[in-house]
């Protein structure tokens, strides 16, 4: 069974009423001409009729008739307003399967992110040792405040 679409699309008028202008011949003529199934479609932006003939070998004196050159003709936009194509017609899939698409990155699991690179630095010295603590040299010692000395009678401080 090869199926045939005639897909209208809205134009200067709506696809809907050529429909039920033309509609009806196109069936007749379909149906007299050796069409074994058919089927109307209507969407917001045109309509389709689907035409299942028993072999292609019918499609062609259908689609020569003067009746259905007459109602193609008459389409709403008759520039870009008509697709005849074989298959079914509207949102439905082609007549072969598609081909498959290589898999992106050859079909493998995304990779692990890369572990960082450890970060060398020197090893810093505490801003309070000065110069000298790698040598021999004692380190020198913080004078600590004296311990005999009340805080607060500190120099500068409000209190007696």
């Amino acid at each position: 069974m090869e199926w045939w679409s005639i897909e209208v699309f809205n134009g200067r008028s709506s696809a809907a009423r050529w429909k039920d202008a033309y509609g009806q011949a196109l069936v007749e003529a379909a149906l007299t001409n050796g069409a074994v199934d058919w089927a109307w479609h209507e969407y917001r932006w045109g309509v389709v009729l689907e035409l299942a003939f028993p072999n292609e070998w019918r499609w062609g004196p259908f689609y020569a008739l003067p009746a259905v050159q007459a109602a193609l003709d008459a389409t709403p936009d008759p520039v870009r307003g008509l697709v005849v194509h074989r298959g079914r017609g509207g949102t439905s899939g082609t007549r072969k399967p598609r081909r498959p698409r290589p898999l992106a990155g050859a079909g493998a699991v995304e990779l692990p992110a890369p572990e960082p690179e450890p970060i060398q630095e020197d090893d810093p010295q505490p801003s309070w040792i000065g110069p000298g603590v790698d040598d021999d040299q004692p380190a020198p010692q913080p004078d600590p405040m004296p311990l005999y000395e009340p805080a607060a009678s500190a120099p500068g401080s409000p209190l007696p």
